[in-house]
């Protein structure tokens, strides 16, 4: 019976092979499967869904019956665990917020009591009626959140 002899250095860069093998082909599958934003696959098209949640969202207006106000400094909204809190402008709030797709629904808002100037509170009032408004579409773009409600009126809020 004849045996082949291998030297040392063959055997080692045999088992480096093989072990280089079994460790990269898994790793290569797995990269090949991913799908970006539910695309199909081999569409081609990359799409990162933005985050609506777990960002602080400063307010910097509201648009009702075509009429926008301009957001007092310091207003802003932060969702996160199904709640939301921030500031209408001089009073903070809460309120639990529903996400669901591409909209959120704010309900059971509480507010602090404190006075402020007039232009404020009228804000604050504008803002926190259209918040409650029902279902809000979502729409980011950027750094950009705008949500609407069902009549057209909209807040347009950026990342902090």
């Amino acid at each position: 019976m004849y045996r082949q002899r291998h030297s040392p250095t063959h055997t080692y860069t045999q088992r480096l092979t093989l072990t280089a093998a079994v460790l990269l082909i898994p790793l290569a599958a797995a990269c090949g499967s991913e799908q970006a934003g539910g695309e199909q696959p081999g569409s081609g098209a990359v799409s990162a869904e933005q985050p609506v949640t777990g960002v602080r969202w400063n307010v910097d207006s509201v648009t009702v019956d075509g009429a926008t106000h301009r957001a007092p400094a310091g207003a802003h909204v932060e969702i996160r665990d199904g709640k939301a809190a921030g500031s209408y402008g001089c009073n903070n709030f809460t309120a639990k917020a529903a996400v669901e797709g591409d909209s959120i629904r704010f309900s059971d808002a509480r507010s602090t009591r404190m006075a402020c100037a007039d232009q404020p509170m009228d804000f604050e009032r504008t803002l926190a009626g259209t918040l409650a408004e029902g279902a809000l579409s979502t729409e980011v773009d950027g750094a950009t959140l705008t949500l609407a409600t069902a009549d057209g009126d909209q807040v347009l809020l950026t990342r902090k």
